[in-house]
């Protein structure tokens, strides 16, 4: 249209001149659950179908998180950061995403749409904060969906007995990380994006049964390893010149290690994407988002503790690492290479699927709110799913899957997934104790601020104060700050928001701690990895600047429902969440 900042380039150089003008009235705008329920959700078209139950989102949640962590991640962890700690890495890991998982419920239930925690973001925070959190999950997906994608041409590689290495052309004239071209992560990459564009039911069926055959490999590996392991590798290394002990690096090491495999709890927050499709999401949404974290976990730690018990750490594979154990085997059990190659295929395939349904979701929503082309809200009416965003999301990830290595990719959408969950734990507590026009934010917005202040100087001594007793000091003093800042908060602060059906018990407890699990676990990552998170942080901030503020702001002109008042919105709003939880 002629209003348009983009229908020429004199009337995008217009809209340049005015980009102070339309950040200030943008960039913390916030949505409503109406909102985003209703009109927002509306710009998609056809409405995507309720089809999914609650053990749809458990077996979602495991099929979204097992491949991926145990059979790409736990090797890179167990070898350079944790050794034979690595399990309660995956304990510390999955209590905070437990912790997160939480919040996301609160949220989900509250308002059941496809957006996940760029929505949540958008109606407490405003959206820019949203844009930036949906623009670092969308790249986390697709940069997780790539390495895991390589992963599985390690694990065909084992299950057919041949080398990865000869599934992948070399080239030399590209520098190391990016020059090993793999097609094969390529074709699984493109096969299940075209599953996803064709129908969640048929995909979430297809998920239940490569989850389920996965289950029963996950259970071989488990007895195999505790059968065929010995407990000496818990202590010693193969090398005598390596640290020894099951703490060979330390507890700064287990936490690298809980760092690097945060990746594994992704899944999770795939399943809250899905929310839009759940039939009963007050009583679905809980028990599949929650129940299938708790699931992995324990998962997690008994593989984890499986695979310690068959090698020393030292000795185990960085990319491969349940298969290699087995590899080359003289003794009549190196068949067991190849059946746990086969599992993992399995596992790789069912997380894969999950995380490109969760990536595609978040798109099109971040569609719906113009900062993106709305091309990519549109869901097809014959599918009934969101295939623009499906479609483009894999060609992307199947572009970076081709050429660059698994080593390139984890410790980015580590830090990316860790500063989400952060946020959305930030959210959760700010949208409990403020309601927009009728409360005051700051009491709130102080805490939040010095509670994660400490959280960073508390993160800070551990990291940088040679031990002893002057740093053990610190943390304590660091330690009592932190509860009596919350205390406080509790006692001074009340909430003006109750959840009428499903809320994060204890607040603002529950929140918080997470808030401080994830400050300490961004802590714990290196410096190359903030270097990669502030680069896209800033290319996100150029690209909302350029385009998204100009497009939401010519949205908001067209949008009618922008002239309501805050009584029809809130009025409104109650009615359409009370419907949506009747369905």
């Amino acid at each position: 249209m002629d209003s348009s900042s983009f229908s020429s380039f004199r009337a995008y150089l217009h809209a340049l001149s005015h980009t102070p003008t339309r950040l200030a009235q943008r960039a913390l705008s916030v949505s409503t659950s109406y909102d985003e329920m209703s009109q927002v959700r509306a710009r998609s078209g056809t409405t995507m179908r309720k089809t999914l139950r609650w053990y749809d989102l458990v077996s979602l949640g495991i099929g979204g998180m097992v491949g991926a962590g145990v059979f790409v991640t736990t090797g890179h962890a167990t070898r350079l950061y944790a050794g034979p700690a690595v399990l309660l890495s995956y304990a510390i890991a999955g209590f905070c995403a437990l912790l997160s998982a939480f919040c996301y419920t609160e949220f989900a239930v509250d308002m059941p749409v496809a957006g996940g925690a760029f929505s949540y973001l958008r109606v407490t925070f405003g959206e820019f904060a949203a844009f930036m959190t949906g623009a670092n999950l969308v790249v986390d997906y697709v940069l997780s969906n790539a390495a895991v994608a390589r992963g599985f041409t390690a694990y065909l590689g084992t299950a057919i007995g041949i080398s990865s290495a000869k599934w992948r052309l070399t080239v030399p004239s590209l520098p190391d990380g990016f020059n090993e071209i793999d097609v094969v992560a390529v074709a699984v990459v493109l096969l299940i994006t075209l599953v996803i564009c064709y129908s969640t039911r048929e995909s979430s069926v297809v998920n239940m049964i490569l989850t389920a055959l996965h289950i029963l490999f996950i259970a071989f590996v488990i007895m195999i390893g505790f059968w065929r392991g010995n407990w000496k590798n818990f202590t010693e290394p193969a090398n005598p010149e390596n640290p020894g002990g099951f703490f060979p690096h330390g507890a700064a090491g287990v936490f690298k290690g809980a760092a690097a495999v945060y990746l594994s709890y992704i899944g999770y927050d795939a399943v809250s994407t899905m929310a839009e499709e759940v039939k009963d999401p007050v009583r679905d949404i809980p028990v599949g988002v929650s129940g299938s974290v708790v699931i992995v976990t324990v998962l997690y730690c008994l593989m984890a503790a499986s695979m310690t018990k068959l090698l020393p750490y030292d000795m185990i594979d960085a990319e491969a690492p349940f298969s290699a154990a087995f590899s080359g085997k003289s003794d009549g059990w190196g068949w067991v290479s190849r059946v746990i190659g086969v599992g993992a295929s399995f596992g790789i395939l069912t997380s894969l699927l999950v995380a490109m349904l969760g990536q595609a979701r978040y798109m099109c929503v971040i569609g719906r709110s113009n900062v993106v082309p709305s091309w990519f809200a549109r869901v097809h009416p014959r599918t009934s799913t969101p295939v623009n965003a499906s479609a483009f999301l894999g060609i992307f990830t199947a572009a970076i899957a081709l050429f660059t290595d698994l080593n390139v990719l984890l410790n980015l959408v580590s830090i990316g997934t860790l500063f989400v969950f952060y946020m959305v734990a930030n959210a959760v507590i700010y949208r409990r104790y403020v309601a927009m026009g009728t409360s005051n934010p700051w009491p709130t917005l102080s805490f939040l601020c010095s509670f994660s202040f400490t959280a960073i100087m508390f993160t800070l001594i551990w990291k940088f104060v040679p031990t002893g007793g002057a740093k053990a000091g610190m943390l304590s003093v660091s330690g009592v700050i932190a509860i009596a800042i919350l205390q406080l908060f509790h006692c001074m602060v009340p909430q003006v928001r109750k959840p009428e059906f499903w809320g994060v018990p204890f607040m603002p407890w529950i929140p918080s701690i997470s808030i401080f699990l994830n400050v300490f676990l961004l802590g714990s990552l290196d410096g190359p990895s903030y270097v990669r998170f502030g680069f896209f942080s800033a290319v996100a901030v150029l690209f909302y600047v350029f385009y998204s503020v100009h497009a939401s702001f010519d949205a908001q002109g067209d949008d009618s429902f922008t002239a309501k008042n805050g009584g029809e919105i809130h009025v409104e709003s109650k009615q359409i969440e009370d419907q949506s939880f009747k369905v």
